[in-house]
C-alpha cells in the first residue's frame, strides 16, 4: 500500500483528481479554489481591526487555512512517511541546459549552485529568490489570485479575468526561462 504513496502518480490519475476538486468545492457551497489568500487570511485574524485590507470577516474563509493546513500536513507527511529513497529523475536536457548556464545539477529537485543560504547573499541569488518572489507574491495580489486559482478554478468557471491571467502567468514564465534567466545566470 505505501508503495502507491511512494510514487509519483501519473498524469492522468492526478490531474482528473486535481480536477475534481472544482466541482466538489462548488457544491460545498461555491467555495473558490486557491491558495493565495491564505496569507491575506491569516493576517487579518492575526491583525484584527488595525489595517483597513484586513477588516473583514476571515472566518467566513476559514475552510481555506484549514486546506492550507492540509497542504502543508500532507507534505511534511509526504517526506517523512512516503518518502522516495531514489533520487529524483531529472531530463538529461534540463541537465544539459543547466550546465550550458553554468549551473551544476546534484540529485534534488533545484540546483543547489542557486537555491541556498550562501547563494542568497551573492547578486544572483538576490536578484532569483529575493527579488523574484517579491514579483511572484506582488503579481499574485496585482492578478487578485494565483496559477491555481485561476487556471483550475477560473478557467474551468469560463472566466474571462483567469484566461487572460492564465495566459500572462505562461507568458512570463517563458520571458523568464528564455531570456531574463539566462541573463542572470552568465552575468
Amino acid at each position: 500500500m505505501t508503495e502507491l504513496f511512494t510514487k509519483p502518480w501519473p498524469w492522468y490519475i492526478a490531474g482528473p483528481i486535481i480536477g475534481l476538486m472544482i466541482p466538489a468545492l462548488l457544491m460545498m457551497g461555491n467555495k473558490p479554489f486557491g491558495i493565495s489568500s491564505s496569507l491575506k487570511h491569516i493576517c487579518a485574524a492575526c491583525f484584527p481591526g488595525n489595517i483597513p485590507f484586513f477588516q473583514y470577516d476571515w472566518k467566513k474563509e476559514s475552510w481555506n487555512l484549514i486546506l492550507a493546513l492540509g497542504i502543508l500536513a500532507g507534505g511534511i507527511l509526504g517526506g517523512l512517511i512516503f518518502s522516495n529513497p531514489e533520487p529524483v529523475a531529472i531530463s538529461g536536457d534540463t541537465v544539459a541546459d543547466l550546465q550550458a548556464l553554468n549551473v551544476a545539477h546534484g540529485a534534488g529537485l533545484h540546483p543547489m549552485d542557486i537555491f541556498n543560504f550562501p547563494a542568497l547573499l551573492t547578486l544572483k541569488g538576490f536578484l532569483l529568490v529575493i527579488v523574484g518572489g517579491f514579483l511572484v507574491g506582488f503579481g499574485t495580489r496585482y492578478a487578485n489570485g494565483c496559477t491555481s486559482g485561476h487556471t483550475i478554478m477560473g478557467i474551468s468557471n469560463l472566466q474571462m479575468p483567469s484566461v487572460i491571467a492564465s495566459a500572462c502567468f505562461f507568458a512570463g514564465g517563458l520571458i523568464m526561462t528564455w531570456f531574463i534567466l539566462p541573463f542572470i545566470l552568465n552575468s
